[in-house]
């Protein structure tokens, strides 16, 4: 049996890796102020590599191109949403499960964005992915792939064949679609901040149930 102890600090980074990650994390704040300010279809790697003083070879080396730089932290806060569902309490309902995870996912996501580029960056990139044709469709087809990642995690969890039972997709596809509404409208709306998406997203997922399983026709 294995009788180490694994409880200790991570190992810090060697100055080798250490330097390696500081140009990543230049390149791509260099990359989504660009794409922000200017837009993402207007901007060239060229002016990307100008912006930190390396080479295109040094650009892809950590990015296989403009679209992965533009989701980089996109793809950070769909995994650090995957391993707080994973987390989750066994007695919790799929549902809440999943309500709690995402609600989590946003009071605790600030430490490792702002780890790579400053959190306000950020927001201001999920905006520019719901306004770009192009990042827009390639999120769209990374949910579907994530939401069908999810299903497998709430019935592995519910202990279900997820090709056997419907309800795991249907669960996760209806709370992916609230998802979709309310990164759409705060898209369109005013505030750009973490609370504003939060609240909207805490609105409309208390919702969900009465939505699905109650009559909304007045008498």
């Amino acid at each position: 049996m294995d009788t180490a102890d694994h409880t200790g600090p991570a190992p810090r980074l060697g100055l080798r890796e250490l330097k390696k990650q500081r140009t990543r994390d230049a390149l791509l704040h260099a990359a989504l102020e660009l794409f922000t300010s200017q837009g993402y279809e207007r901007t060239t790697v060229d002016e990307i590599t100008e912006a930190v003083d390396v080479s295109q070879r040094t650009f892809f080396r950590y990015f296989a191109g403009k679209e992965e730089a533009a989701l980089f932290t996109q793809r950070l806060t769909e995994s650090h949403f995957v391993a707080a569902v994973r987390e989750r309490p066994p007695h919790e309902a799929p549902l809440e499960v999943l309500r709690r995870s995402v609600l989590e996912s946003w009071d605790t996501i600030g430490e490792a964005i702002e780890a790579v580029i400053p959190i306000e960056l950020h927001m201001r990139t999920l905006r520019l992915i719901e306004s770009t044709p192009a990042l827009l469709a390639v999120n769209l087809r990374r949910s579907a792939e994530l939401e069908e990642e999810i299903a497998q995690v709430i019935a592995e969890r519910e202990g279900l064949d997820l090709d056997a039972d419907p309800r795991p997709r249907v669960a996760v596809a209806a709370f992916s679609g609230v998802m979709r509404v309310t990164s759409r409208l705060w898209g369109q709306g005013e505030d750009i901040g973490v609370e504003g998406i939060r609240e909207l997203t805490a609105s409309y997922l208390s919702h969900v149930g009465p939505a699905l399983a109650e009559t909304w026709r007045r008498e």
